[in-house]
């Protein structure tokens, strides 16, 4: 019998980075190849302890499939891309990543914004690794970012990381439900030329989330509309933001979704809705381009129980 879904925040990805500390210090002894030779044996223990995240993983690599080739080993070799993601992440808080040799695509719009005094809202994703931007930006004193997140299934690794680099624990908002206030205090900092960033693929962690159905690798899935409410209440410039790695070159990807978004009354679930179906088709095309980069492992095209004003999609 199959087991029932879970939402995404109940699974502890911090189980599968359990061992990462020990495999950080043979990278810094020797380099990335005997950590890799050492972390298969850690792969292969907890694809056979984690069934669930196995066929999750699988599931998608079957979706991607029909676009883009997939590797042999695709499951294995997903795992590992994101324990890959992982050191990199430890590396860039402990100050062992060359961040000058970042790519940076499109990031002369934003700059531009930045230098009017206006602040903007940043739509990321579990693509890739989002820790790229928060390091990048501490090199940089005219950029100041809010990052929403919703963190209490990963606490050991944020601690962790905070052990690397107290700064990894900044610029982090903890968000279970956006209340009025939270939105306030939102657009006080936008208003003050800051950036706010939040993640646009994955479900709220809400009771009743409120999601539209977008088209996302053959099949409508569940996208959160968040991102895009508070877009409405801001009134500033969307972006979305998507992270790659390319061999050994890191990019950041800046693509401007709209100057403002203004939600009509009338119709107002169907302009949700649009706006999160070119989200998915973005984030569709970087799937594309890089099958084993994005870090999702749940079932997402599972639906949550809707409410009644959300929109079909």
């Amino acid at each position: 019998m199959n087991a029932a879904p879970r939402h995404w925040a109940a699974i502890n990805e911090v189980s599968f980075v359990a061992g990462m500390r020990l495999l950080f210090w043979v990278f810094r002894v020797a380099g990335r190849w005997p950590f890799r030779v050492l972390l298969y044996p850690v792969l292969g223990w907890y694809l056979l302890a984690m069934p669930r995240a196995r066929r999750v993983s699988a599931a998608y690599l079957a979706r991607v499939g029909a676009y883009a080739p997939v590797p042999r080993l695709g499951v294995l070799r997903h795992f590992a891309a994101f324990a890959e993601s992982i050191l990199d992440k430890m590396l860039l808080w402990g100050g062992l990543f060359d961040i000058s040799r970042v790519k940076l695509v499109g990031v002369d719009a934003v700059n531009a914004m930045l230098a009017r005094g206006q602040g903007g809202l940043l739509i990321c994703s579990h693509f890739g690794n989002l820790e790229l931007c928060r390091v990048l930006s501490l090199q940089r004193p005219d950029v100041k970012l809010t990052v929403l997140v919703h963190t209490r299934h990963a606490q050991a690794f944020n601690r962790m990381l905070g052990r690397l680099n107290p700064a990894s624990q900044l610029n982090m908002l903890q968000v279970t439900d956006m209340s009025a206030a939270t939105a306030m205090l939102l657009a006080e900092r936008v208003g003050r030329g800051e950036l706010v960033v939040i993640a646009g693929d994955r479900v709220p962690v809400s009771g009743q989330p409120r999601v539209t159905a977008a088209e996302f690798l053959g099949a409508p899935a569940p996208f959160p509309i968040g991102p895009y409410v508070l877009a409405g209440v801001l009134q500033c410039p969307v972006y979305m933001l998507f992270t790659l790695q390319r061999g050994d070159q890191a990019e950041l990807h800046f693509e401007l979704l709209r100057e403002s978004l203004r939600l009509p009354r009338k119709d107002r679930d169907a302009a949700l809705a649009a706006v999160a179906a070119e989200y998915a088709a973005r984030l569709q095309h970087f799937c594309v381009q890089a099958p084993l980069q994005w870090f999702n492992f749940y079932d997402f095209w599972q639906f949550p129980e809707l409410e009644q004003n959300d929109a079909p999609g």
